[in-house]
């Protein structure tokens, strides 16, 4: 076994984190980066440093995750899930549960707080908001943003829910207690059930093609008969019917059964 397969299995028996279900050249060339750059010189000296410091730990699930995000990322998807999408969900159940799968630094959550805050009172819905990075989830719950993250938030929105502190722009507490943020790993950890609504957006592409494969079906499993599976602009699912799921709109999927 090479020195980066023997990497891969290390972390997946201390961490339950498959590196073997992501695209090979592109999490080894991002790993072997951040190794060269703390000055180890193979796969096998980096991992037994890194599971003695959590500061190496943690900035390694950083760069194995990919958080670039932004409010309203793809502002015709969320326009299409404000008027058309959510208003069926809620004419079948007054009381909708959402998941938003892979949150990153938290702009997907908060943007599917601020639409269905306009479509139901707050206590009509619950957000979980989930990701690998524990880091990640920090920041997420601290609801700090730059300039460049809220160039899409509707001016109502962002006069609603936004303070700008001199900071950044940070997100208000009533906005902030509409979600319940937690770790979880997509590739390994069992799913919770009845979702009226699953998100998981610019993700998947990272996946190799048979764990992409699995996490359609687990997601499509955790959905409510006639559930929302909504995924990202490059995400398109090209045999929906193979997870029991039906088109409902560009990147929006329908639990059939």
């Amino acid at each position: 076994m090479d020195d980066y397969q023997g990497f891969i299995q290390s972390v997946k028996n201390k961490t339950a984190i498959d590196l073997g279900l992501y695209k090979e050249a592109q999490m080894k060339r991002r790993l072997t980066s951040l190794r060269d750059k703390r000055g180890f010189k193979d796969f096998t000296s980096y991992y037994q440093s890194m599971i003695k410091s959590q500061e190496l730990f943690d900035e390694f699930l950083e760069r194995m995750t990919i958080n670039v995000s932004e409010f309203y990322r793809n502002p015709k998807r969320w326009e299409v899930l404000e008027k058309k999408i959510l208003p069926s969900l809620l004419q079948s159940n007054k009381r909708l549960k959402v998941w938003s799968a892979a949150c990153s630094t938290g702009e997907e959550p908060y943007t599917l707080a601020m639409i269905m805050s306009k479509l139901a009172p707050p206590g009509s819905f619950s957000i979980l908001a989930t990701d690998l990075d524990r880091a990640i989830l920090e920041r997420a719950k601290a609801g700090i943003y730059t300039d460049r993250s809220i160039k899409d938030v509707p001016n109502d929105m962002f006069e609603k829910y936004f303070i700008n502190d001199g900071m950044g722009y940070r997100i208000k507490e009533d906005l902030k207690k509409m979600i319940s943020f937690k770790q979880g790993n997509l590739l390994a950890d069992r799913f919770d059930i009845n979702f009226d609504l699953i998100v998981c957006r610019n993700v998947m592409i990272y996946f190799t093609e048979e764990a992409k494969h699995e996490l359609y079906h687990k997601f499509s499993k955790a959905l409510r008969k006639d559930g929302i599976l909504f995924v990202g602009s490059t995400e398109q699912i090209f045999n929906p019917s193979v997870y029991g799921l039906d088109t409902e709109d560009t990147f929006f999927y329908k639990k059939n059964g």
